[in-house]
């Protein structure tokens, strides 16, 4: 019975564990995927999360502020005397117990509208809060749109390498066979065999970066490195050479109205220059209402009882308090002076946003045109290589040119074939940049 129990268990295992994807089986990351666990583990995010929430505490505090306070208390005290009978004329030393209680209330009825500004200015930093948080997740979702175009540039330097090796390859397989029948010198064939140690190398350089790329990507999704992380492959050549024409003042224009660290720049700006007016509240009178209740029990009174004495002994009390600032040595003066000076602070830090972002926005514009014409030349001197290596094959075939001078073309048409690769993803991201100041979503 053990043994069957033991196959019986074994076999609930075996079908449990193939349930589970192994890494191998791990699903492909698309674009949108990494985006989404970038803003989920970020810690700088979480972070950000958390102040939003300090600051939305705060802004319902300076809301309760405007609320009547309730304070009470209770005391019980005890006292020794020495005392005299009056009848037997006698001393002797009595303890005696004193119980107490009190409520108190207070609200400020006028403080210079220092509590109706401290609430404007707590939505504010709790509003701009917000907008710092959007403007820190556009910052990571653009920078794993680059590790992500980076994998795919890396991954197609690879299958480039590995495709010139193949026919390198077949070339020194051919030359070896030509070296045999004395059509070509040992020179020849030495030179393609060099080429192809060339190629191998440049094969081990773009699979270093190409991993380097994936580490840099995972790290970006604080996923800990996993042999079997795989990206999506979309295809780009919708993407490619849209011919755009883009203007900067146009494009600055709509970042301007959309991006969100012009609005939280803004925010902290308006709710700095209230500042002014919470530092000029204290030039002004502060008029308070209070109110109370008290009541207390003493032992020594033997006329009534505890509860009685309670009841006759309530006191109650209501007054009005007006305080009004004569001479601070000139705290409030300088206060106010402070806080111009941080409004005009606030005032640069906007400013100089608008002109990052703008600077940003035409070095994109200018990217984009420059990209073009970069992968128009690239596309033009990579058909170029491709007739003249062609040719140069045809020739080197027909033993009409030596081993020197076809490399030299097979060279030619492997820079190209890289030039023509590196501008297409310059060009890719470009226009993803651009799009990214144009309000419109990251996508391949």
């Amino acid at each position: 019975m053990k043994m069957k129990h033991f196959i019986t268990l074994s076999l609930i295992l075996a079908g449990t564990l193939a349930t589970f994807p192994t890494k191998a089986q791990e699903s492909v990351w698309t674009l949108q995927t990494c985006i989404d666990q970038a803003l989920k583990q970020n810690i700088q995010i979480k972070q950000s999360e958390l102040n939003i929430q300090v600051s939305s505490i705060n802004t319902a505090q300076a809301r309760s502020n405007r609320f009547p306070s309730v304070d009470g208390s209770v005391r019980q005290s005890f006292g020794w005397s020495n005392q005299t009978d009056v009848a037997t004329g006698s001393d002797s030393f009595k303890g005696s117990s004193n119980s107490s209680a009190s409520a108190s209330s207070s609200v400020v009825l006028y403080n210079g509208k220092k509590l109706t500004n401290s609430i404007k200015q707590a939505q504010l930093d709790y509003e701009a809060g917000k907008l710092d948080l959007e403007a820190l997740k556009e910052t990571i979702s653009l920078s794993v749109m680059d590790a992500y175009l980076q994998i795919l540039y890396a991954q197609e330097q690879v299958s480039n390498s590995k495709h010139q090796i193949e026919v390198t390859e077949k070339e020194l397989q051919l030359a070896g066979e030509r070296l045999a029948l004395s059509v070509i010198s040992r020179a020849d064939y030495l030179q393609i065999q060099s080429q192809l140690a060339d190629e191998k190398l440049t094969l081990a350089n773009a699979e270093s970066l190409l991993e380097m790329n994936r580490v840099a990507l995972m790290q970006l999704l604080e996923e800990p490195l996993n042999e079997g992380f795989r990206i999506a492959e979309p295809d780009l050549s919708l993407l490619v050479n849209r011919k755009l024409t883009p203007n900067p003042d146009s494009v600055y224009r709509i970042a301007l109205a959309i991006k969100p660290q012009i609005k939280s720049y803004t925010l902290k700006k308006e709710s700095i220059a209230i500042g002014i007016d919470l530092a000029k509240a204290d030039y002004y009178p502060r008029l308070t209402m209070d109110a109370g209740l008290s009541t207390g029990y003493y032992s020594l009174t033997q006329s009534s009882a505890f509860a009685q004495q309670l009841g006759n002994n309530i006191n109650p009390t209501t007054g009005l308090t007006l305080s009004v600032p004569i001479y601070s040595n000139n705290k409030i003066k300088n206060q106010v002076q402070i806080a111009r000076i941080n409004t005009s602070s606030a005032e640069l830090d906007l400013k100089n946003t608008m002109n990052q972002l703008r600077k940003s926005v035409e070095q994109a514009c200018t990217d984009v045109s420059s990209a073009q014409k970069e992968f128009e030349a690239s596309v033009e001197q990579y058909q170029s290589n491709v007739e003249s290596y062609a040719v140069s094959t045809e020739k080197f075939n027909q033993g009409m040119i030596n081993s020197v001078d076809y490399l030299y073309q097979k060279t030619n048409l492997i820079t190209a074939e890289s030039a023509l690769l590196q501008s297409r993803f310059n060009l890719v991201f470009s226009y993803k940049l651009l799009d990214f100041y144009t309000g419109k979503p990251l996508s391949l």
